[in-house]
Parts: C-alpha cells; structure tokens; sequence
C-alpha cells in the first residue's frame, strides 16, 4: 500500500446517462480525471426546499489531484451539470496500489 495525499475521489450525482457519460468523458477529455467510474441505480432520498424527494439518480466516482478540484474540477461540473446545485464531494485517497496512484497522477498532469 503506498500513501498520496495530493490524490483524491470525487462524488458526483447526475439525473441520468446522458449526464453522467457527458461529464465523465469531458472530465477523462481534459485531464481533470484519470478515470471516471459510473454507478446506474442508485436512489436517493433527500431534502431540497423544505420537501423530501427521492430521485434514480448516477453515481460518478472520480479519480484526480487534489490540486485541481476547486479551481477547475468544480467549475466544468458546475457548467455541464443540469442541476442548480450539483453534489461535488471530495475524499482523500489515504492508499493505494503504487502504480496506480502513479497512473492517476500522470493522466491527471496538464502540461
């Protein structure tokens, strides 16, 4: 197990395919993510302007640098996103198999 904390997994739900596909290859496309894994089926249960909701919605699990999250990350998932206020959730990646930290470093580097 090798440890690198400038990597990280982000969270981000989508109403649907389209969504999810268009911001997973947008995001592979400019090097904001080494790989893009998208989950179908998930529900979710929540509450947005005093009502609860529940809603099928995808699951995107992103792999990238913590250096790039706020400044460029959020911004293109914030602008290709359908929703007012999409969920953006960043975890540190605490370990990993070396090389593919080191892999997720190299697709993640804009030169």
């Amino acid at each position: 197990m090798d440890q690198n904390s400038d990597l990280i997994l982000v969270l981000v739900t989508a109403p649907d395919q389209d969504s999810a596909e268009l911001l997973a290859k947008t995001l592979v496309e400019k090097k904001l993510a080494a790989c893009v894994n998208l989950y179908p089926g998930l529900k979710s249960i929540y509450r947005w302007d005093g009502d609860v909701h529940e809603d099928k919605e995808m699951l995107l699990m992103i792999k990238t640098q913590a250096t790039l999250f706020e400044d460029q990350l959020i911004p293109l998932v914030q602008e290709l996103h359908p929703y007012d206020t999409p969920e953006i959730i960043a975890l540190p990646i605490v370990a990993g198999e070396k090389n593919y930290l080191d892999w997720i470093q190299s697709e993640t580097e804009i030169k």
